[in-house]
């Protein structure tokens, strides 16, 4: 069974969705501390004859001390309607804006306080609009394993995982992936940095890396910019030609 696993984003990168379309099961995991500045709550869209420019769901309180669950949403309303009105003001003349804003609204406007639950939504809902039918496990809790993590022995706590040298990151993947009985473990091509091959085959899992091809098209803009929310390729390139995009990477 191929595993992915990844925290969540705020309308990801086409990429995100090329991972998810990749394995049999994708875990949305928000029992991690949240990033300031990162893409958790943000995201870059196109303005129009312009360059990237982020958009977010702003929240109260926000602190890398805390878990991405633990994270909440401003109470105010202004900032959705803000939000989407600058959607249809930058891609009001976009070709697929129809269908992709009536996608959008329903997750921005979705009345919760929780950010981890908003940002999945906007996964998992784009996830079903492209028709990818991997299982995708939203936030499970793990309260044991991320317990577990926390002590000073590792080795004692995981005597079923041999690591050379032992990082909480990889215990947690190598845990998860027992948990699921997955025998392969494909990751974002940034995890290269992070995860040894050997350290997996050790453990019975196979390690792969998602490298996405960039296949440009058309933008608001004169030039072209890559790896923008999946909010643009859906407006410029619809459902249909997204759907075609999904298969545009190798494993590595």
């Amino acid at each position: 069974m191929k595993l992915g696993m990844n925290q969540p984003y705020f309308f990801p990168y086409l990429g995100f969705y090329q991972l998810v379309h990749a394995v049999d099961r994708f875990i949305v995991y928000d029992n991690l501390n949240y990033i300031q500045y990162g893409w958790i709550n943000r995201n870059r869209f196109l303005v129009v004859d312009g360059v990237p420019t982020y958009f977010n769901a702003v929240t109260v309180e926000s602190s890398s001390y805390k878990k991405i669950r633990d994270i909440r949403l401003s109470p105010r309303t202004n900032w959705r309607r803000k939000l989407l009105n600058t959607f249809f003001l930058n891609y009001k003349k976009s070709p697929f804006f129809d269908e992709t804003f009536a996608l959008i609204e329903p997750v921005i406007q979705h009345q919760t306080e929780s950010l981890s639950e908003l940002v999945t939504r906007s996964i998992v809902d784009v996830t079903r609009h492209l028709r990818i039918t991997t299982e995708v496990i939203a936030n499970p809790t793990y309260e044991k394993l991320e317990t577990d993590l926390l002590r000073n022995d590792l080795t004692e706590v995981f005597p079923s995982i041999r690591l050379k040298q032992p990082e909480r990151k990889v215990y947690r993947v190598l845990a998860v992936c027992q948990m699921m009985e997955a025998d392969e473990f494909i990751n974002a091509i940034g995890g290269e940095a992070l995860y040894d091959k050997s350290e997996f085959q050790a453990n019975g899992i196979n390690l792969s890396f998602l490298k996405s091809a960039d296949e440009p098209y058309p933008q608001t803009s004169n030039g072209y910019f890559p790896n923008l929310s999946i909010i643009d390729v859906l407006m410029n390139c619809g459902r249909e030609g997204t759907i075609k995009r999904l298969d545009n990477y190798e494993l590595i």
